[in-house]
């Protein structure tokens, strides 16, 4: 069964920036292109199904694709700059879209998006925070624990120092959620569940620097 929509013309485009990962820019389409959940792409040979997809790969510096609904997630190549990307990304999802040619020629099969399980994404970010984040974390008393992965969103705790301070927001989004995207690009969130309201211990104070940045 193909993942095919009706696209009605004209076809608009938003590009967003991560300002987690620069790397990483976000193209918001006025039409669905997956009606069938999330579908990651970390090469071109994953994509060899999906002709959008396929064509995006063919852009030099595009270096892993995630497409959810109306959105469609590139990362790209260090070297490579938005301002020369951003415009042949838009115009190959606008020339896919309007020739209403479907997502996926044929279903996908395999545990998930990116051919990995939770459990082994829970194992690469598991390991991350034991190698990189907690040791550096610890200097500040601080610590960061993984509580689950579901549907590719990361749920994590702060510990420590980290909880309750008020940098803990600039420690996830600048230093951790960028070392996550790369030793998991499948995932697609990461959610904070820890009750800040009970911490006492701030690990740096608001005109200090994130240990992780």
């Amino acid at each position: 069964m193909s993942d095919g929509v009706q696209v009605v013309a004209p076809v608009t485009i938003r590009a967003e920036v991560s300002l987690a990962d620069p790397d990483v820019c976000k193209f918001i389409v006025s039409q669905s292109l997956s009606r069938n959940g999330e579908h990651f792409f970390a090469s071109p040979e994953q994509a060899a199904d999906s002709p959008l997809v396929a064509r995006l790969f063919e852009l030099s510096g595009v270096a892993h694709v995630l497409v959810a609904d109306r959105v469609v997630a590139v990362g790209k190549t260090r070297e490579t700059s938005w301002p020369e990307l951003k415009p042949l990304i838009a115009a190959v999802l606008r020339s896919q879209l309007l020739n209403g040619v479907p997502l996926m020629l044929r279903p996908r099969t395999g545990p998930g998006p990116g051919g990995r399980s939770a459990a082994e994404i829970s194992s690469a970010v598991q390991l991350l925070l034991d190698r990189e984040v907690n040791p550096a974390l610890a200097a500040h008393s601080g610590s960061i624990a993984l509580v689950e992965v579901r549907d590719y969103r990361l749920y994590i705790r702060m510990s420590g120092g980290c909880q309750g301070c008020a940098g803990s927001q600039a420690t996830l989004r600048q230093g951790f959620e960028r070392r996550v995207r790369g030793v998991a690009p499948e995932v697609t969130e990461i959610i904070d569940v820890t009750d800040h309201a009970t911490g006492e211990t701030p690990y740096y104070r608001d005109s200090g620097a994130s240990p992780l940045v």
